[in-house]
């Protein structure tokens, strides 16, 4: 059962830390590229060039992420791991997966329509209209959104472990005994004093 549990945190962990730092790093690095090419049409080329390469791990890194997260949350209902899962952790990590998905939905539409013109990373020029400049608005919101969510489930997850922690070390310890020993009972009138015996023993 403890293996399992490692397991379900690896995953939890991996997946949620892949799914945070590829979408920051696409932020910040791939559109931040694709805004450093001269020929405006060239620039969605490129971000949607790499976003195309990182779906497919990041489909893994979710899929890992939820696949943890669901085998720890059966644990934390039969007790096992520490208390309920957080309400806000769910809630945020559904906003992640929305975020996630519409973005992804946004980007098809994107490299569908072609090489379109851009004036820096994914934000539309005056001279876009219609679905594309809405489209490129939301991305340009949604590029920060999903770093934001997911980084606040990673802060979540991070503060409830270590208020586990806590938890646990403040709970007292059993003494284990070998089988068959007798019970440890301390003495009647309190714990004796080294010596008190031997002089007791001289006395008499």
């Amino acid at each position: 059962m403890s293996e399992r549990r490692t397991v379900a945190r690896i995953l939890h962990d991996v997946g949620l830390a892949a799914w945070f730092g590829g979408s920051l790093m696409g932020a910040v690095g791939v559109n931040g590229a694709a805004a450093d090419v001269d020929d405006p049409r060239e620039r969605a080329r490129v971000a949607n060039a790499g976003w195309a390469r990182w779906t497919p791990i990041n489909l893994l890194a979710i899929v890992a992420h939820l696949a943890g997260a669901a085998r720890i949350a059966r644990a934390d209902k039969r007790g096992l791991v520490g208390g309920p899962a957080s309400p806000l952790k769910t809630v945020l990590t559904a906003g992640a997966l929305g975020a996630t998905a519409y973005a992804r939905l946004l980007g098809e539409e994107l490299m569908r329509a072609g090489d379109v013109s851009i004036s820096f990373g994914i934000r539309p020029p005056e001279t876009t209209r219609g679905k594309l400049a809405t489209a490129r608005r939301h991305l340009a919101t949604l590029q920060w959104a999903i770093p934001g969510l997911t980084g606040a489930i990673l802060a979540i997850s991070a503060f409830a472990r270590e208020s586990q922690r806590g938890v646990n070390q403040a709970q007292p310890t059993s003494v284990t005994q070998a089988p068959g020993a007798a019970p440890i009972r301390p003495p009647a009138g309190g714990t004796a004093r080294p010596g008190t015996a031997r002089q007791r023993t001289r006395r008499r």
